[in-house]
């Protein structure tokens, strides 16, 4: 199963494309750092809410498929990778 399209999470990423282009300006302008990690950490909260809403809508869409399917191998799959994606979010 491959990602839905989404046109929420392709505007929230192109929101952060231009956040992390300004971060580079400011750098290059030498501004404040302080003013600079600032703007890094909006940009780590915005790719948390981001990942968060594909997370949403890989249980919302793959995970479902695979329990309505009735396949234990898929089913098996889906969980799999939850486990491991949770074990890496620490």
């Amino acid at each position: 199963m491959v990602m839905m399209k989404q046109p929420g999470v392709i505007n929230r990423l192109k929101r952060i494309e231009g956040q992390v282009r300004g971060i580079a300006r400011m750098v290059e302008e030498e501004r404040y750092c302080i003013d600079i990690l600032t703007q890094m950490q909006a940009v780590k909260a915005a790719l948390r809410k981001t990942e968060e809403e594909i997370l949403k809508t890989h249980v919302g869409h793959c995970v479902e498929d695979a329990i309505k399917s009735g396949d234990p191998e898929d089913q098996r799959k889906k969980f799999t990778e939850l486990v491991r994606l949770m074990g890496r979010f620490g």
